[in-house]
């Protein structure tokens, strides 16, 4: 199905309304792009490889919305346009000015691919499902992934540097926690690596659907494996599901504000001994992490940098 996409140039002081004004013409599901930065609860949130960087905020705002293509819309449109003249005579909306583009329904979901090749972290191949494994790449540890709207593909270098850890640590008798699974990349990497059970927990209900066809792609469906979905750091009834003292290793690769505070939680789901190996960190907050971590009683094992990104690996007292 062909979709035109409308876009509508406005600003952040309008957007709501304007979005609210759509959907009461029937048009649902519009799209907002603005510079408001995000919050620190919303940075918390963000379990994820890379910290978003946001241009500076000018109060401009693009709101868009879809209709198809192969229908008549010049009825809607007509009182889209006189929804928008109403608002711009009562306030501050911008140029209201519509542009208009067509894409198809499968670009919305395979747009993206376009971006995304096979590539290696060592002797590790990483390879999407439209990608064919190279015959001289046969006898490597190949590894599936598919991110689609969960994070985690292994290409950045904060993935990279926790994988690395992990193959330091995983035996047979492991027993993984992973904090902002994603792609669930990491608890693929240990199961190959030879662990014998895997958690993971996130707060994106997308990265459930991400995991099990990730863990199916590369055979693992048999496997021990538990995502839950909810915040670690401060919901009690996750921390109790989670188990405490249970885990070998704990790995979270996400931003160095949310270890900051998952830091401290964590040591009660290790067992005495147990490795907690972090990443997501810029190099400027490699002291804000390290702070974090003795304070919480932590051993630095290791601090391991690739590009401006640092990973810190960390073992919990007996």
């Amino acid at each position: 199905m062909r979709y035109n996409k409308y876009t509508i140039q406005t600003t952040t002081e309008a957007e709501e309304i304007l979005i609210s004004e759509l959907y009461d013409l029937g048009i649902e599901g519009a799209e907002v792009e603005d510079k408001i930065p995000l919050s620190e609860e919303e940075k918390a949130g963000m379990f994820v490889d890379i910290p978003p960087v946001c241009p500076e905020d000018d109060g401009s705002a693009c709101v868009s919305f879809y209709l198809d293509a192969d229908t008549e819309q010049k009825a809607l449109l007509d009182e889209v346009r006189e929804m928008l003249s109403g608002i711009g005579s009562r306030m501050n909306a911008g140029s209201l000015e519509i542009t208009v583009s067509q894409t198809q329904d499968e670009d919305f979901l395979n747009n993206w691919k376009q971006y995304f090749h096979q590539f290696y972290v060592d002797d590790i191949l990483i390879i999407p499902s439209w990608e064919d494994v190279k015959t001289e790449d046969s006898d490597r540890m190949i590894i599936h992934i598919d991110p689609g709207t969960a994070f985690g593909t292994g290409m950045h270098e904060t993935t990279q540097l926790c994988i690395r850890e992990l193959r330091k640590y995983v035996t047979g008798n492991t027993a993984l926690l992973d904090v902002g699974t994603g792609s669930g990349i990491l608890a693929i990497m240990a199961y190959k690596f030879g662990a014998a059970y895997a958690m993971g927990t996130d707060l994106d209900i997308c990265a459930v659907d991400a995991v099990r066809d990730n863990m199916e792609a590369n055979g693992l469906t048999d496997r021990n494996f538990r995502l839950l979905i909810g915040n670690i750091i401060d919901d009690p009834s996750v921390q109790q599901e989670v188990g405490f003292e249970k885990y070998d290793i704990v790995t979270a690769n996400i931003l160095a504000e949310v270890l900051v505070e998952l830091t401290p939680v964590i040591g009660n789901h290790l067992k005495p001994g147990g490795i907690y190996i972090t990443s997501g960190i810029i190099d400027d907050k490699e002291e804000t992490v390290l702070t974090a971590l003795k304070n919480a009683g932590f051993e630095i094992v290791a601090v391991n940098h690739q590009g401006e990104w640092v990973g810190i690996t960390a073992r919990k007292p007996e």
